[in-house]
Protein backbone atom coordinates (compact mmCIF):
# COMPACT_ATOMS: atom_id res chain seq x y z
CA UNK A 1 0.00 0.00 0.00
CA UNK A 2 1.44 3.34 -1.10
CA UNK A 3 2.15 6.17 1.97
CA UNK A 4 0.71 9.54 1.90
CA UNK A 5 2.03 12.54 3.66
CA UNK A 6 -1.50 14.16 3.58
CA UNK A 7 -3.11 11.10 5.66
CA UNK A 8 -0.90 9.52 8.06
CA UNK A 9 -1.36 7.93 11.40
CA UNK A 10 1.49 9.30 12.91
CA UNK A 11 1.22 12.81 14.64
CA UNK A 12 3.61 15.73 15.26
CA UNK A 13 2.66 16.67 19.29
CA UNK A 14 4.17 19.54 19.68
CA UNK A 15 6.49 17.80 22.12
CA UNK A 16 9.72 19.39 21.10
CA UNK A 17 12.43 17.52 22.58
CA UNK A 18 15.82 16.01 20.51
CA UNK A 19 13.77 13.12 19.16
CA UNK A 20 10.08 15.35 18.20
CA UNK A 21 9.29 13.45 14.85
CA UNK A 22 10.46 10.14 15.58
CA UNK A 23 8.10 7.50 14.86
CA UNK A 24 7.95 4.54 16.75
CA UNK A 25 6.24 1.45 16.97
CA UNK A 26 6.33 -0.74 19.88
CA UNK A 27 4.65 -4.32 19.96
CA UNK A 28 6.35 -5.40 23.46
CA UNK A 29 4.88 -5.38 26.51
CA UNK A 30 5.50 -5.47 30.13
CA UNK A 31 9.23 -4.03 31.19
CA UNK A 32 12.62 -3.99 28.73
CA UNK A 33 10.63 -2.70 24.92
CA UNK A 34 8.46 -0.65 26.68
CA UNK A 35 10.72 1.23 28.81
CA UNK A 36 13.26 1.60 25.74
CA UNK A 37 10.20 3.01 23.83
CA UNK A 38 9.56 5.34 26.90
CA UNK A 39 13.09 6.91 27.06
CA UNK A 40 12.39 7.47 23.20
CA UNK A 41 8.83 9.52 24.14
CA UNK A 42 10.06 11.30 27.20
CA UNK A 43 12.37 13.35 24.35
CA UNK A 44 9.65 13.88 22.06
CA UNK A 45 9.37 11.06 19.84
CA UNK A 46 5.67 9.97 18.58
CA UNK A 47 4.66 6.56 20.35
CA UNK A 48 2.14 4.47 19.25
CA UNK A 49 1.61 1.26 21.37
CA UNK A 50 0.09 -1.62 20.14
CA UNK A 51 -1.72 -3.57 23.20
CA UNK A 52 -3.89 -7.05 22.73
CA UNK A 53 -8.13 -5.58 23.37
CA UNK A 54 -8.77 -7.92 26.16
CA UNK A 55 -6.71 -6.38 28.96
CA UNK A 56 -3.52 -4.36 27.13
CA UNK A 57 -0.18 -4.48 28.63
CA UNK A 58 -0.24 -6.60 31.62
CA UNK A 59 1.93 -3.86 33.29
CA UNK A 60 -1.39 -1.76 33.96
CA UNK A 61 -1.80 -3.99 36.75
CA UNK A 62 1.23 -4.95 38.18
CA UNK A 63 1.74 -4.18 41.76
CA UNK A 64 -0.09 -1.20 43.01
CA UNK A 65 -2.96 -0.38 41.78
CA UNK A 66 -5.02 3.15 41.55
CA UNK A 67 -8.42 3.16 40.32
CA UNK A 68 -7.48 -0.12 39.07
CA UNK A 69 -4.37 0.70 37.13
CA UNK A 70 -1.34 0.49 38.28
CA UNK A 71 0.93 3.55 39.37
CA UNK A 72 3.69 2.17 37.53
CA UNK A 73 2.14 2.27 34.09
CA UNK A 74 1.74 6.04 34.83
CA UNK A 75 5.35 6.11 34.48
CA UNK A 76 5.94 3.13 31.69
CA UNK A 77 3.78 4.55 29.43
CA UNK A 78 3.64 8.47 29.48
CA UNK A 79 3.75 9.85 26.06
CA UNK A 80 2.23 7.01 24.30
CA UNK A 81 -0.30 6.25 22.46
CA UNK A 82 -2.40 3.08 22.70
CA UNK A 83 -3.93 1.29 19.98
CA UNK A 84 -5.81 -1.71 20.80
CA UNK A 85 -5.01 -4.51 18.26
CA UNK A 86 -4.89 -8.43 18.38
CA UNK A 87 -2.03 -9.47 16.98
CA UNK A 88 -3.57 -12.76 16.13
CA UNK A 89 -6.08 -11.12 13.79
CA UNK A 90 -4.86 -11.01 10.03
CA UNK A 91 -6.81 -7.52 9.54
CA UNK A 92 -4.63 -6.38 12.79
CA UNK A 93 -1.25 -7.52 10.80
CA UNK A 94 -1.98 -5.49 8.50
CA UNK A 95 -2.54 -2.44 10.27
CA UNK A 96 0.86 -2.86 11.50
CA UNK A 97 2.43 -3.49 8.23
CA UNK A 98 1.08 -0.24 7.24
CA UNK A 99 2.13 1.47 10.19
CA UNK A 100 5.09 0.01 9.94
CA UNK A 101 5.71 2.01 6.18
CA UNK A 102 5.60 5.17 7.86
CA UNK A 103 7.79 4.29 10.87
CA UNK A 104 11.36 4.89 12.16
CA UNK A 105 11.56 2.41 15.07
CA UNK A 106 9.86 -1.01 15.41
CA UNK A 107 10.22 -1.68 19.27
CA UNK A 108 9.47 -5.54 20.12
CA UNK A 109 10.51 -7.91 22.93
CA UNK A 110 8.40 -11.22 22.40
CA UNK A 111 10.33 -14.29 22.50
CA UNK A 112 12.31 -14.92 18.94
CA UNK A 113 9.63 -16.39 16.24
CA UNK A 114 6.48 -14.71 17.79
CA UNK A 115 6.65 -12.13 15.59
CA UNK A 116 7.44 -13.49 12.47
CA UNK A 117 4.74 -15.85 13.31
CA UNK A 118 2.18 -13.02 13.56
CA UNK A 119 3.41 -12.14 10.09
CA UNK A 120 5.45 -9.68 10.77
CA UNK A 121 8.84 -10.60 10.17
CA UNK A 122 11.60 -7.88 10.65
CA UNK A 123 13.21 -8.71 7.25
CA UNK A 124 9.89 -8.44 5.34
CA UNK A 125 8.73 -4.90 7.20
CA UNK A 126 11.94 -3.63 6.20
CA UNK A 127 11.96 -4.59 2.42
CA UNK A 128 8.59 -2.31 2.36
CA UNK A 129 10.37 0.69 4.18
CA UNK A 130 14.25 -0.10 4.10
CA UNK A 131 14.47 3.40 6.48
CA UNK A 132 12.94 0.41 9.49
CA UNK A 133 15.00 0.26 12.55
CA UNK A 134 14.02 -2.83 14.50
CA UNK A 135 14.70 -3.10 18.23
CA UNK A 136 14.31 -6.62 19.17
CA UNK A 137 14.67 -7.38 22.83
CA UNK A 138 14.67 -11.02 24.16
CA UNK A 139 16.12 -12.80 27.05
CA UNK A 140 18.94 -15.07 24.81
CA UNK A 141 19.23 -13.15 21.51
CA UNK A 142 17.90 -14.03 18.59
CA UNK A 143 20.63 -16.85 17.91
CA UNK A 144 22.26 -19.27 20.18
CA UNK A 145 21.09 -22.25 21.72
CA UNK A 146 19.13 -21.05 24.47
CA UNK A 147 17.13 -18.35 21.78
CA UNK A 148 13.84 -20.22 22.01
CA UNK A 149 14.07 -20.74 26.14
CA UNK A 150 11.79 -18.41 27.93
CA UNK A 151 13.87 -15.66 29.40
CA UNK A 152 12.80 -12.98 32.21
CA UNK A 153 14.85 -10.13 33.35
CA UNK A 154 15.80 -12.33 36.95
CA UNK A 155 17.23 -15.37 34.98
CA UNK A 156 18.93 -12.93 32.74
CA UNK A 157 20.49 -11.42 35.71
CA UNK A 158 21.50 -14.49 37.18
CA UNK A 159 22.93 -15.86 34.11
CA UNK A 160 24.68 -12.56 33.42
CA UNK A 161 26.93 -12.64 36.62
CA UNK A 162 24.86 -10.04 38.72
CA UNK A 163 23.01 -12.67 41.22
CA UNK A 164 25.78 -14.90 42.36
CA UNK A 165 27.71 -11.43 43.43
CA UNK A 166 24.44 -10.14 45.08
CA UNK A 167 23.55 -10.96 49.25
CA UNK A 168 25.88 -11.85 52.09
CA UNK A 169 28.56 -14.65 51.33
CA UNK A 170 27.66 -18.27 52.55
CA UNK A 171 23.57 -17.81 52.30
CA UNK A 172 21.44 -17.60 49.05
CA UNK A 173 22.61 -14.86 46.59
CA UNK A 174 19.56 -12.33 46.90
CA UNK A 175 17.99 -10.53 43.74
CA UNK A 176 17.89 -6.95 43.48
CA UNK A 177 14.54 -4.91 44.41
CA UNK A 178 14.04 -3.57 40.80
CA UNK A 179 14.34 -5.42 37.35
CA UNK A 180 17.23 -4.18 37.02
CA UNK A 181 18.28 -6.71 33.79
CA UNK A 182 15.43 -5.50 31.98
CA UNK A 183 15.95 -2.18 32.56
CA UNK A 184 19.64 -2.23 31.43
CA UNK A 185 18.46 -3.98 28.02
CA UNK A 186 16.00 -1.25 27.26
CA UNK A 187 19.07 1.25 27.96
CA UNK A 188 21.27 -0.73 25.67
CA UNK A 189 18.46 -1.20 23.13
CA UNK A 190 17.92 2.92 23.11
CA UNK A 191 21.38 3.51 22.56
CA UNK A 192 21.03 0.46 19.88
CA UNK A 193 18.23 2.48 18.39
CA UNK A 194 20.48 6.03 18.46
CA UNK A 195 23.38 4.93 16.49
CA UNK A 196 21.00 3.00 13.92
CA UNK A 197 19.53 6.29 13.37
CA UNK A 198 23.18 8.24 13.12
CA UNK A 199 23.98 5.55 10.52
CA UNK A 200 21.17 5.64 8.77
CA UNK A 201 21.78 9.72 8.09
CA UNK A 202 24.63 8.25 5.69
CA UNK A 203 23.34 5.09 4.24
CA UNK A 204 19.68 6.12 3.72
CA UNK A 205 18.80 2.12 5.40
CA UNK A 206 17.46 0.61 8.70
CA UNK A 207 18.95 -2.56 10.53
CA UNK A 208 17.83 -4.89 13.25
CA UNK A 209 18.92 -4.29 16.96
CA UNK A 210 19.43 -7.67 18.71
CA UNK A 211 19.72 -7.08 22.44
CA UNK A 212 19.57 -10.11 25.00
CA UNK A 213 18.69 -9.21 28.56
CA UNK A 214 21.63 -12.01 29.83
CA UNK A 215 24.01 -10.00 27.71
CA UNK A 216 22.88 -6.69 28.86
CA UNK A 217 23.51 -7.56 32.64
CA UNK A 218 26.88 -8.69 31.97
CA UNK A 219 28.50 -6.06 29.90
CA UNK A 220 27.92 -4.30 32.92
CA UNK A 221 29.94 -6.44 35.14
CA UNK A 222 33.02 -5.05 34.84
CA UNK A 223 36.15 -7.24 35.68
CA UNK A 224 34.21 -10.20 36.65
CA UNK A 225 35.43 -12.27 33.64
CA UNK A 226 38.89 -10.94 33.40
CA UNK A 227 39.46 -11.88 36.36
CA UNK A 228 38.78 -15.60 35.95
CA UNK A 229 40.97 -15.59 32.68
CA UNK A 230 44.17 -14.45 34.16
CA UNK A 231 43.87 -15.78 37.53
CA UNK A 232 40.91 -18.57 37.51
CA UNK A 233 39.43 -16.39 39.92
CA UNK A 234 35.46 -16.89 40.61
CA UNK A 235 33.91 -13.29 42.59
CA UNK A 236 31.23 -14.41 45.03
CA UNK A 237 28.97 -12.13 47.17
CA UNK A 238 30.74 -9.49 49.44
CA UNK A 239 27.45 -8.02 51.17
CA UNK A 240 27.64 -4.41 51.32
CA UNK A 241 31.56 -3.94 50.20
CA UNK A 242 33.18 -3.97 47.04
CA UNK A 243 35.97 -6.74 46.74
CA UNK A 244 39.60 -5.63 45.77
CA UNK A 245 38.42 -1.80 46.69
CA UNK A 246 38.63 -0.52 50.28
CA UNK A 247 37.78 1.10 52.06
CA UNK A 248 33.84 1.22 50.72
CA UNK A 249 30.76 -0.27 52.65
CA UNK A 250 28.19 0.69 54.72
CA UNK A 251 28.65 1.31 58.83
CA UNK A 252 26.39 0.94 61.44
CA UNK A 253 25.00 4.10 62.92
CA UNK A 254 23.17 5.11 66.24
CA UNK A 255 20.21 5.80 64.54
CA UNK A 256 20.78 4.04 61.21
CA UNK A 257 23.43 3.14 58.44
CA UNK A 258 25.47 5.08 56.20
CA UNK A 259 27.61 4.60 52.71
CA UNK A 260 31.14 5.74 52.76
CA UNK A 261 33.60 5.51 49.72
CA UNK A 262 36.43 6.68 50.99
CA UNK A 263 39.04 4.20 48.31
CA UNK A 264 41.12 7.34 47.05
CA UNK A 265 44.39 7.81 48.65
CA UNK A 266 44.11 11.52 49.38
CA UNK A 267 40.34 10.65 50.39
CA UNK A 268 41.32 7.74 52.66
CA UNK A 269 43.81 9.93 54.22
CA UNK A 270 40.99 12.67 55.14
CA UNK A 271 38.40 10.10 56.54
CA UNK A 272 41.36 8.67 58.93
CA UNK A 273 41.69 12.29 59.89
CA UNK A 274 38.20 12.50 60.11
CA UNK A 275 37.98 9.35 62.55
CA UNK A 276 40.78 10.53 64.43
CA UNK A 277 42.99 7.58 62.70
CA UNK A 278 46.13 9.59 61.70
CA UNK A 279 48.38 6.61 62.26
CA UNK A 280 46.43 4.80 59.48
CA UNK A 281 46.47 8.11 57.52
CA UNK A 282 50.15 8.17 57.89
CA UNK A 283 50.59 4.34 57.68
CA UNK A 284 52.94 3.90 54.44
CA UNK A 285 51.32 0.00 53.55
CA UNK A 286 47.87 1.99 53.38
CA UNK A 287 49.10 4.34 51.09
CA UNK A 288 47.20 2.76 48.03
CA UNK A 289 44.16 0.49 46.99
CA UNK A 290 46.33 -2.81 47.25
CA UNK A 291 47.78 -2.08 50.81
CA UNK A 292 43.93 -0.95 51.95
CA UNK A 293 42.34 -4.62 50.36
CA UNK A 294 44.96 -6.48 52.33
CA UNK A 295 43.97 -4.87 55.75
CA UNK A 296 40.67 -4.13 54.73
CA UNK A 297 39.03 -5.80 58.12
CA UNK A 298 41.04 -3.66 60.31
CA UNK A 299 39.84 -0.53 58.09
CA UNK A 300 36.38 -1.58 58.47
CA UNK A 301 36.40 -2.30 62.23
CA UNK A 302 37.67 1.25 63.01
CA UNK A 303 35.68 3.24 60.59
CA UNK A 304 32.42 1.06 61.94
CA UNK A 305 33.52 2.00 65.73
CA UNK A 306 33.60 6.11 64.79
CA UNK A 307 29.99 5.54 62.94
CA UNK A 308 28.71 3.49 65.99
CA UNK A 309 29.06 6.23 68.30
CA UNK A 310 27.33 9.29 65.91
CA UNK A 311 23.71 9.72 64.49
CA UNK A 312 23.60 9.53 60.71
CA UNK A 313 23.11 13.08 60.14
CA UNK A 314 26.33 13.65 62.54
CA UNK A 315 28.82 11.20 60.07
CA UNK A 316 27.79 12.63 56.73
CA UNK A 317 28.00 16.28 57.58
CA UNK A 318 31.92 15.26 58.96
CA UNK A 319 32.41 13.46 56.07
CA UNK A 320 31.06 16.49 53.80
CA UNK A 321 33.69 18.83 56.29
CA UNK A 322 36.45 16.59 55.18
CA UNK A 323 34.90 16.13 51.52
CA UNK A 324 34.65 12.41 52.03
CA UNK A 325 31.96 10.62 49.41
CA UNK A 326 29.36 9.23 51.90
CA UNK A 327 25.33 9.19 51.89
CA UNK A 328 22.48 7.77 53.55
CA UNK A 329 20.53 4.62 52.71
CA UNK A 330 17.48 6.17 50.70
CA UNK A 331 13.92 4.87 51.37
CA UNK A 332 11.14 6.27 49.01
CA UNK A 333 10.38 8.70 51.79
CA UNK A 334 14.04 9.97 51.48
CA UNK A 335 13.72 10.27 47.78
CA UNK A 336 10.48 12.47 47.82
CA UNK A 337 11.08 14.50 50.74
CA UNK A 338 14.97 15.34 49.59
CA UNK A 339 15.51 18.96 48.43
CA UNK A 340 18.27 18.13 45.92
CA UNK A 341 15.64 15.70 44.02
CA UNK A 342 13.08 18.47 43.95
CA UNK A 343 15.72 20.99 42.57
CA UNK A 344 17.00 18.82 39.84
CA UNK A 345 13.43 18.36 38.94
CA UNK A 346 13.14 14.47 39.84
CA UNK A 347 9.85 14.17 41.59
CA UNK A 348 7.37 15.08 38.61
CA UNK A 349 3.84 16.04 39.96
CA UNK A 350 1.63 14.84 37.00
CA UNK A 351 -2.05 15.38 37.18
CA UNK A 352 -4.28 11.95 36.88
CA UNK A 353 -8.00 11.92 34.90
CA UNK A 354 -9.52 12.28 38.34
CA UNK A 355 -7.94 15.44 39.25
CA UNK A 356 -5.36 13.75 41.84
CA UNK A 357 -1.75 14.44 41.51
CA UNK A 358 0.84 11.72 41.40
CA UNK A 359 4.91 11.79 41.75
CA UNK A 360 6.59 10.15 39.06
CA UNK A 361 10.44 10.21 38.26
CA UNK A 362 11.50 13.19 35.72
CA UNK A 363 13.29 13.12 32.79
CA UNK A 364 17.30 11.48 32.69
CA UNK A 365 19.44 12.57 30.62
CA UNK A 366 18.88 15.95 31.31
CA UNK A 367 19.94 18.02 27.96
CA UNK A 368 20.51 21.79 28.52
CA UNK A 369 18.95 22.84 24.93
CA UNK A 370 16.30 20.38 24.22
CA UNK A 371 15.31 18.49 27.15
CA UNK A 372 12.74 15.68 27.27
CA UNK A 373 9.31 16.29 29.00
CA UNK A 374 5.63 15.03 30.50
CA UNK A 375 3.74 16.01 27.41
CA UNK A 376 0.83 13.72 28.51
CA UNK A 377 -0.01 10.89 30.70
CA UNK A 378 -0.27 7.14 30.20
CA UNK A 379 -2.92 6.46 28.04
CA UNK A 380 -6.11 4.41 28.70
CA UNK A 381 -6.41 1.34 27.12
CA UNK A 382 -7.25 1.84 23.12
CA UNK A 383 -7.41 5.31 23.79
CA UNK A 384 -5.71 6.44 20.71
CA UNK A 385 -7.42 3.29 18.84
CA UNK A 386 -9.76 5.62 16.68
CA UNK A 387 -7.35 8.78 16.05
CA UNK A 388 -4.92 6.32 14.81
CA UNK A 389 -6.69 4.05 12.44
CA UNK A 390 -8.76 6.97 10.82
CA UNK A 391 -6.52 8.05 8.71
CA UNK A 392 -5.64 4.45 7.56
CA UNK A 393 -8.96 3.72 6.80
CA UNK A 394 -9.38 7.01 4.74
CA UNK A 395 -6.19 6.31 2.71
CA UNK A 396 -7.66 3.13 2.12
CA UNK A 397 -11.49 4.60 0.90
CA UNK A 398 -9.23 6.94 -1.14
CA UNK A 399 -7.30 3.93 -2.78
CA UNK A 400 -10.50 1.97 -3.50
Amino acid sequence: MATSSTSSAWVDQGAGGPLAGLKVLELGQLIAGPFAAKTLADFGADVIKIEPPDGGDPLRRWRLLKDGTSVWWQLQSRNKRSVALDLKDPEAQAVVRELALEADVLVENFRPGALEGFGLAPEALMAANPKLIVLRVSGYGQTGPYRDKPGFGVVAEAMGGLRHLSGEPGRVPVRVGVSIGDTLAALHGVIGVLMALHEREKSGRGQIIDVALYEAVFNCMESLLPEYSAFGAVRGPAGSALPGIAPTNAYVCRDGQVLVAGNGDSIFRRLMKTIAREDLAADPELADNTGRVARVAELDAAIGAWTAERTVDEVLAALDAAAVPGGRIYTAADIAHDPHYAAREMLLPVTLADGSTLTVPGIVPKLSRTPGGHHRNAPALGQDTDEVLAPLRARREAEG
